[in-house]
């Protein structure tokens, strides 16, 4: 038998009154009503409600214990007699105690833990120890492991073996800031942590592996969000070979799906296949390349309903080159004036010079209708789907600037008209991502985004197509308007490669000099293939409901990239810098 225990917090029940048991764990509440104090003991498990009498002997010893004190109870259960909770597991039973053994006394807390209260956050991850304590982070946790159990489990059985790669690498001269790792034993020379493995998992396949994947540690030194951790966060890294971007796509949804599926606590959960939404056409709908689905709204491109429309302002803006976009809200013509000045204000604020309207409320059309011919006025129901009742918002400006404006506006409107549906997790793949962009200060061609995808169209449309037109085998998995995850068909001829970086403005040897393992690799066969990593922390934000990825991460960083609980990053002394050939300088 345990030593300290013969059952725990949480298994207790009527079926055990009348024996006796051996209970441990943390001082969660003590309530004393002077004849009578009664103790909510907890652990990992639940909590059980423990009695002592006035006349005992324990009672001076239980008023002496601070909350959070861990002790040892033994006693026998009884049934609660008219006051059970149905809110506890355990709330028809409670526990009076025989014999206290104390195994660790609890000082003053500095945070409660048995209550919420108002602690910052900074005094939160200090004393992250007591705040794990809390059913919430407790319980948030506890989902994480379950979640990656999951993920593993659903991995394997498609057929993906678990690997493990490399910790400490080489300097990758993409994406965000390393984290580098000085060398004692060649000194001068630093790793890297990995901000993925992308290039190990590219290797694995041209090593033979077919089908890789593991829970890998990520880490970049990047600023700190509400959905990204500073250092490092954990992706479903995965890999797989012979694999077209619809293989992936099948394989990803099977974990997501079946993820999403147990852990959604009655939400509504979005069916595989997932919506598929072209990058371009994300940008005139939603605003955005991360569309959150749970919002009906859509944008239109409104630029040629005006140039001769007779509202001067945007037909002059149309007229010297910039678009017009519109959002269609059914049901809203009878709002207020109010609220389409609140638009009109927001719009301001965010220097897009204001938002034009129309609403077709039943006694007259209000806004810019006045200004509008009828036939125009009946252009824009049919060009739009405008009915009687419903309104319409336009704005109108540089294009990169109104697209992210009209994303904005559109989830503005959704929120304040409570639009977005709160019980459901809506999923896309944004796809046929640009492969190339120009830089708008110096007209130069850059990769959009990942410059190791394959272009669709492979060698021939480098050779042949304007490079802004080429699109690439890249795509990005969202729920709710959160990116889980990007990922691509690689580029695996050599001879691709190399002109793709030709195209972006670098020649051979820049290849050779940063990905010459990886491209050496492909010189000796090389099979297609292609992978994905959505993340864990945002994966377990979501189905927590968390508006912070800090709570749903065990020991998570501030905002300014510091462990408080550990206290790092710190200083090290002078004789490990010495044997790291290292000299600090202000």
């Amino acid at each position: 038998m345990n030593m300290y225990r013969t059952h725990t917090c949480g298994e207790l029940r009527l079926s055990d009154a009348g024996k006796e048991v051996k209970i441990a764990g943390w001082i969660h509440r003590k309530r004393d009503l002077g004849n009578l104090c009664f103790i909510d003991l907890r652990d990992h498990y639940g909590i059980t409600q423990c009695v002592v009498d006035s006349s005992s002997d324990l009672f001076k010893k239980i008023a002496d214990l601070r909350a959070e004190s861990v002790v040892g109870f033994i006693g026998k259960v009884v049934a609660r007699e008219g006051n059970t909770n149905k809110n506890m597991p355990t709330g028809e039973i409670e526990m009076i105690v025989n014999e206290i053994e104390v195994h660790s006394s609890a000082d003053v807390l500095p945070i409660q833990v048995a209550m919420e209260d108002d602690s910052p956050e900074e005094l939160r991850l200090k004393y992250r120890f007591l705040d794990l304590r809390k059913e919430k982070l407790h319980k948030n946790i506890m989902l994480r492991s379950k979640v990656i159990a999951k993920m593993r489990e659903l991995m394997i059985a498609q057929g993906f073996t678990e690997f493990q790669t490399p910790i400490l690498t080489a300097s990758s001269p993409e994406g965000a800031r390393d984290f580098l790792v000085p060398s004692r034993v060649n000194p001068g020379k630093f790793y890297a942590l990995p901000q993925a493995p992308q290039q190990f998992k590219q290797l694995l396949m041209v090593s033979g592996f077919d089908r890789y994947f593991q829970i890998a540690p990520c880490f970049r030194d990047e600023d700190p969000r509400a959905d990204r951790s500073p250092g490092e966060f954990y992706q479903l890294d995965m890999e797989m070979s012979f694999a077209t971007q619809d293989d992936v796509f099948k394989a990803i949804e099977f974990v997501l799906g079946g993820v999403f599926n147990e852990f959604a606590v009655g939400k509504k959960v979005d069916q595989a296949p997932f919506v598929r939404i072209p990058f371009r056409e994300s940008m005139l709908k939603y605003g955005n390349d991360k569309p959150d689905l749970r919002n009906p709204l859509l944008i239109q491109d409104a630029t040629d309903f005006f140039g001769n429309s007779g509202f001067s302002v945007y037909d002059t803006m149309v007229n010297e080159g910039k678009e017009a976009r519109a959002i269609v809200v059914e049901g809203i013509a009878e709002k207020p004036r109010s609220f389409f000045d609140k638009m009109n204000d927001y719009a301001k604020e965010a220097d897009m010079g204001g938002i034009a309207y129309v609403a077709f409320a039943k006694e007259n059309a209000k806004g810019i209708a006045k200004l509008l011919s009828e036939d125009k006025l009946a252009e824009l129901k049919s060009k739009f789907g405008v009915k009687d009742g419903d309104a319409i918002f336009f704005m109108a400006g540089e294009k990169n600037k109104l697209t992210k404006f009209s994303g904005r506006a559109r989830t503005k409107l959704g929120e304040d008209l409570d639009l977005i549906d709160q019980d459901a997790f809506r999923f896309c793949w944004i796809n046929d991502f640009p492969m190339f962009e120009q830089n708008e200060e110096t007209g130069a061609v850059e990769f959009s985004h990942n410059p190791f995808s394959m272009p669709q169209g492979g060698m021939e449309a480098l050779l042949k197509m304007n490079p802004l037109d080429i699109l690439a085998y890249q795509y990005d998995i969202v729920c709710n308007g959160v990116e889980l995850s990007s990922g691509a068909v690689r580029n695996h001829r050599p001879e691709i490669m190399y002109k793709a970086f030709e195209i972006a403005g670098y020649g051979p040897e820049v290849v050779d000099s940063k990905f010459g393992g990886m491209i050496s690799a492909f010189k000796y066969g090389a099979p297609p293939h292609a992978g994905c990593a959505p993340g864990v922390d945002r994966t377990v934000m979501l189905l927590a409901d968390e508006p912070s990825i800090r709570e749903v991460i065990l020991f998570p960083m501030n905002g300014k990239a510091q462990d408080l609980m550990m206290q790092a990053p710190n200083v090290v002394t002078e004789q490990q810098l010495k044997e790291l050939k290292i000299k600090l300088v202000d």
